[in-house]
């Protein structure tokens, strides 16, 4: 009997490297197109003739409308999962490329973007489920897999804007559709996956589930700190994601072409800060990440506004290697806070940041405008002394609750 206890369930979990590699691919790809927004700033401001608060309310309008809808998204696929409909949501970001290749003014611009948005919050949260579905209980690997993915992507907009847009101009982003249409054939593959393994899942005999001992009250409390977390890592992500290239302009007189590619530089530290993170925090505890990644990068931002060329390109680098290691421990957090929640908290904590990334850059362009761009990257330095807060995160110890098994007839 005890021999045959021990034998291992046919229905045992594992992760499923191909599926995470495939999702963090079309990440990838999706945040490619996402990144590109920002990084022709500098060309649609000179072709539009825009001021920075006309830049702040395009980004204003791009992450609102990737964060409004994402929470319900989320709380929508957690109870009826749509295999395919990370494919819907390419399509609308292959839509508003074409509206931003055929732009003609600002309002259509301001339309453009909404359309990207749009795509971005149909992916984000079920693509969030499906890494979690394919992590095999390594839930801090697989979000930091997703999440690397559209960290890299990020990378790689300015440096295509860069070696693309800015020597051919607006009339070459109707080639980036081609991009969200790989994406469509790959996310094909993983909702089939994502369709079977669901009907597999729904025939195995229920298990033991992990729970938590926090109350309520203190679980609620917990997610309110991980969003405020959020709001001041977003904060200042999007003062270097809209503004960098502005401030290295106007500070050290680069070309557009070499900001963009000290942006390059930032993003791809943060996407290799972003995979670090979450493998850590399985080891060690996911408060302990989000503690120092956000509070460490602190004395990095705080010197930058005040560095020369080389170091602030130094700093930079060493800000988004630290900062970008919390998203993945935040989100994960998050999911083991709310067991059985995994779109919606994926949906609340993804919206909320691209929300977040909307107003900071509103926000942060008025502030431009009335004084100086050097003064917006003081005043932001000061955002990550906010992980303080973190200290008041409970720590999370897991149990097993035995389900009752099903009776056979």
């Amino acid at each position: 009997m005890a021999k045959a206890a021990s034998r291992p369930s046919p229905f045992r979990e594992h992760t499923v490297l191909p599926v995470l590699i495939a999702i963090s691919a079309s990440h990838m790809l999706n945040d490619i197109v996402q990144s590109l927004i920002p990084a022709i700033y500098p060309i649609v401001k000179e072709e539009f003739t825009l001021n920075f608060t006309q830049i702040g309310l395009i980004t204003l309008c791009f992450q609102m409308t990737a964060s409004i809808l994402q929470p319900f998204v989320g709380l929508y696929t957690d109870k009826r999962p749509h295999p395919y409909s990370l494919m819907a949501g390419m399509i609308f970001t292959m839509a508003g490329i074409f509206a931003l290749w055929a732009s003609h003014s600002f309002i259509a611009l301001l339309f453009s973007v909404m359309l990207v948005g749009m795509g971005s919050s149909i992916f984000h949260p079920e693509s969030s489920r499906i890494a979690h579905a394919a992590s095999g209980g390594k839930r801090g690997l697989a979000q930091s897999v997703f999440q690397l993915g559209g960290t890299f992507g990020s990378a790689l907009g300015p440096l295509l804007a860069a070696l693309i847009v800015v020597p051919f101009g607006m009339r070459s982003l109707g080639w980036f559709a081609i991009i969200p249409f790989i994406a469509v054939i790959v996310l094909y593959r993983v909702g089939t996956w994502y369709k079977r393994t669901s009907i597999i899942r729904a025939r195995r005999p229920k298990r033991e589930t992990f729970i938590h001992d926090i109350p309520p009250k203190v679980v609620r409390r917990s997610i309110a700190i991980l969003l405020v977390l959020v709001f001041s890592k977003q904060f200042y992500v999007v003062s270097i994601s809209s503004y960098y290239t502005f401030f290295l302009i106007g500070k050290f007189g680069l070309s557009v072409q070499m900001a963009q590619v000290h942006l390059f530089i930032f993003l791809l530290a943060s996407a290799i800060g972003t995979y670090i993170g979450g493998p850590i925090g399985d080891r060690y505890g996911r408060k302990y990440v989000i503690w120092f990644s956000i509070l460490g990068s602190a004395p990095f931002t705080l010197l930058l506004p005040y560095a020369n060329l080389a170091w602030t390109a130094i700093l930079a680098t060493l800000v988004g290697l630290i900062l970008s290691s919390a998203f993945s421990a935040i989100v994960v957090y998050g999911q083991e806070l709310v067991p059985g929640k995994v779109g919606m908290i994926s949906g609340l904590f993804f919206g909320f940041a691209f929300g977040m990334a909307g107003i900071g850059s509103a926000l942060l362009g008025t502030l431009a405008d009335h004084t100086s761009m050097n003064f917006v990257f003081q005043v932001c330095a000061f955002l990550p002394l906010i992980g303080l807060i973190a200290a008041f995160l409970p720590k999370m110890h897991q149990r097993l609750r035995p389900v009752a098994q099903p009776a056979r007839g």
